[in-house]
């Protein structure tokens, strides 16, 4: 039985979602290892909502360090259907100025090496993705931050960055004349994964400075960072209630079905053990043979 339908993961700054009633917390196991953090389950605007803090009690977990692969998975078997990253970026436009929100509809992949898929041993998937986000969380989304009081930014594109340091100004100015808007470390692999587990994705990214670019404004550092994001923590959570009241309940995307034509290798010949750590992600596509294997 599906304990949530709604997840949230919490970056910078967002640790906790308050509010929950019926609060309870799940401290999951994957075959991906632990999640960053407890779960926390419970209720809000009348959806069942499971929280998780991205970076883990205390912020002790680097972008290259994250258990995306765990938390994505750990989010799939509580039953969620929809996620919403909230994520701390920098801004690479003159006009989306510190504190106001974004919500991206693409993706730059500037990451390297982190663990990206949860297929391999045997099973080979490739997802389309070539609209990294769900386009119908888009427009409710941009709907409540700005009904929470913010200057929200609809649409856009996120820079992925691997950090932990952050970009050099000839690399600021490159992302710029590429034509993208903001620029984060932590949206990769977690929305490749999120379209992998069938789930619809969305991030609320909140700007918190102007990254190394701009000539007048001070150069990006964690302490400026962590000053905006505790201005804006507030109108994020205020953003993410308003969301949940405006949650499409049909939704018409192919985030539910990316794997329908995805999935290469016949299922009848993927290793037992291969089938049954992935069953929670594939068991829409499994005959009652298979399972039982």
């Amino acid at each position: 039985m599906a304990e949530a339908t709604v997840g949230i993961i919490g970056g910078s700054g967002f640790y906790q979602m308050e509010g929950l009633s019926d609060a309870y917390e799940v401290r999951a196991d994957t075959p991906f290892g632990e999640p960053s953090s407890a779960i926390v389950v419970g209720t809000l605007e009348g959806e069942r909502v499971a929280f998780l803090s991205r970076h883990g009690p205390g912020h002790r977990i680097l972008p290259q360090e994250l258990p995306s692969r765990a938390n994505i998975y750990a989010l799939k078997t509580l039953g969620v259907e929809v996620i919403v990253g909230v994520s701390a970026v920098g801004s690479l436009r003159e006009d989306i100025e510190p504190l106001h929100l974004v919500v991206p509809d693409q993706l730059i992949d500037r990451t390297r090496g982190r663990p990206s898929t949860f297929f391999g041993e045997g099973l080979v998937a490739h997802i389309g993705f070539a609209d990294p986000f769900c386009p119908e969380l888009r427009p409710p989304l941009v709907a409540s931050a700005r009904e929470a009081g913010a200057t929200a930014h609809d649409g856009g594109t996120y820079v992925a960055v691997e950090g932990p340091a952050f970009s050099t100004r000839a690399e600021s100015n490159l992302y710029r004349s590429w034509g993208a808007e903001i620029i984060g470390m932590t949206a990769l692999p977690e929305a490749k994964l999120a379209r992998e587990a069938e789930i619809c994705y969305s991030i609320l990214a909140c700007a918190t400075d102007y990254d190394c670019w701009h000539d007048d404004e001070a150069d990006v550092s964690a302490g400026l960072i962590v000053a905006n994001l505790r201005k804006n923590v507030a109108v994020s959570r205020e953003a993410i209630r308003l969301f949940l009241r405006r949650l499409p309940g049909q939704r018409q995307c192919g985030c539910r079905s990316a794997l329908a034509d995805a999935l290469v290798t016949p299922l009848e010949l993927v290793p037992p053990a291969t089938l049954a750590k992935l069953e929670p992600l594939i068991a829409k596509y499994l005959t009652a043979a298979e399972k039982a294997r």
